[in-house]
């Protein structure tokens, strides 16, 4: 098999992928960041959590390649931050509420 053969085989992979952790909408990626954010980052599409959300987007913004418009990909990219943001968010929240209770306990 000659190297040509090879990469044509494997450049499609994405192709086959599916997935079954998101749940997006058709045209979902083609709103502003904020819709995609607030869609991504809801249980009903992402029930496996934020993280699902934006490693869909980034999915996305790599399927698309070259064919994805400046103006698509800064709207992906920002919608990627903002849920960034939010699971960042979260995870401090919960840091604190681990430490709160656990400084209330040790003194009980």
């Amino acid at each position: 098999m000659s190297q040509k053969d090879t990469n044509s085989k494997t450049k499609y992979w994405v192709r086959n992928v599916k997935t079954v952790s998101t749940f997006p909408q058709e045209g979902t990626f083609n709103q502003d960041a904020e819709s995609i954010a607030r869609i991504m980052g809801s249980p009903q599409v992402s029930p496996q959590g934020i993280g699902s959300g934006i490693r869909m987007i980034q999915y996305f913004i790599n399927r698309a390649g070259d064919g994805l418009s400046a103006e698509r990909r800064t709207e992906l990219e920002k919608a990627k931050h903002i849920l960034q943001r939010r699971l960042k968010e979260r995870k401090g929240s919960a840091t604190e509420k681990r430490h709160t209770h656990h400084k209330e306990s040790s003194h009980a």
